[in-house]
């Protein structure tokens, strides 16, 4: 019996050795980790960090019979396209073959460089189409591309409310895309368009300006978005002007976090998209990574989380963590493989062009309940 012990720290003891002997694969990030953008960086790399600490705490996966555990490198771009390219070929350059950007201009701006030597797979966060337009073999897109949310969107609060939409977004080049795919539908739904009041949400501290000028209008909803926060805050300064209407929330933008900065009441009317939490599936994950990082998570982890998950299964098929064309060929399978808690949205696989194909939602809010919007499934291929 005095034996035990003994026996029992030399397992501790062998574990302990054989973990310490498993191959670590470093996993590149490239995003605002600084500046205006950094809350939102440092949400989707929370999501990769916590699909890591998983799988090693598991103790990693075996890639052709050998062991493997992963380490994150992350570099800091500032949201600045030159930067991001700038990093990647640092991160290539220290035989990284996998590599997360969660920004359209750094992702657009690298993805040419995924088939030079050395090439490897970029893991895109963004919903902008161009990204998929570009055809990029070397490309995994992660959330569903913003023109998905229009057409429901618009038919939700232009049937609801009326027809005259104001535009009160912000100014980047991302929120004046948003404008543009929104102004088109809702023109051709039948609607009438406003002035476009749209400020930048990166600088404006006081936004009763702009909201002042396009209620002057009087519309019956109003376009809004950009980081949740300033987005919150035109919606604030809305209902205390007393509008009583409708909100089309860009993508950019997360109930979740906006009811943390006005009462959900005042959000009542707005269609935007859907919490992680409503998602069927997601409570473990929700409640595992409210617990670690003690705030809800948005999309931006969830979906960072899935890709992570992704990466590794693929990996583990292709019998490789450093040949990007093979990982990358391992996608579609391991997508559709993936466990449900791990998955978020429920995953189908992967298109040619390289979607994470999907059964999305979006929400529309009224009397603190969240209906849920289906998207159209041919814009998601």
């Amino acid at each position: 019996m005095k034996k035990a012990p003994a026996l029992l720290l030399s397992l501790a003891a062998l574990a302990l050795a054989a973990s310490a002997q498993a191959k670590v694969v470093n996993i590149g990030y490239s995003g605002p980790l600084s500046g205006g953008a950094a809350s939102y960086g440092k949400d989707c790399q929370s999501g990769i960090l916590m699909a890591i600490d998983e799988i090693n705490a598991a103790g990693g996966v075996t890639v052709k019979g050998e062991k493997v555990t992963f380490n994150l490198v992350s570099l800091d771009d500032r949201y600045l396209p030159n930067e991001t390219a700038t990093n990647v070929k640092r991160l290539t350059s220290q035989g990284i073959s996998t590599i997360f950007v969660p920004h359209a201009g750094g992702i657009l701006t690298v993805q040419p460089l995924t088939t030079r030597d050395p090439n490897f797979l970029l893991v895109a966060y963004s919903s902008e189409p161009k990204i998929l337009q570009a055809n990029n073999p070397m490309t995994l897109m992660l959330p569903p591309r913003y023109d998905n949310y229009v057409a429901p969107f618009v038919k939700q609060e232009l049937t609801t409310f009326g027809k005259k939409l104001g535009l009160v977004g912000t100014t980047s080049a991302y929120g004046k895309a948003w404008a543009d795919v929104v102004s088109a539908e809702w023109t051709k739904q039948g609607g009438t368009l406003g002035t476009d009041n749209g400020v930048d949400y990166g600088t404006t501290v006081d936004y009763s300006s702009a909201v002042t000028k396009a209620l002057a209008e009087k519309p019956d909803v109003l376009f809004i978005g950009g980081p949740s926060q300033p987005t919150a805050l035109v919606v604030k300064a809305a209902r205390e002007q007393g509008f009583k209407g409708g909100f089309i929330v860009m993508d950019q933008a997360k109930f979740e976090q906006m009811n943390q900065v006005v009462p959900q009441s005042y959000l009542n009317g707005a269609v935007g998209v859907l919490p992680v939490a409503q998602f069927p599936g997601t409570q473990v994950f929700v409640n595992q990574y409210s617990r670690k990082y003690k705030k809800i998570p948005t999309s931006e982890a969830a979906l960072n989380y899935m890709g992570m998950n992704i990466i590794a299964a693929s990996m583990v098929a292709a019998g490789t963590t450093d040949d990007a064309v093979a990982i990358r060929a391992k996608v579609g399978a391991a997508a559709a493989a993936l466990p449900r808690g791990k998955s978020i949205f429920s995953v189908k696989g992967v298109t040619a062009q390289g979607h994470v194909d999907a059964d999305v939602l979006a929400a529309y809010l009224k009397d603190g309940t969240f209906t849920k919007l289906r998207l159209p499934a041919t814009l998601l291929k």
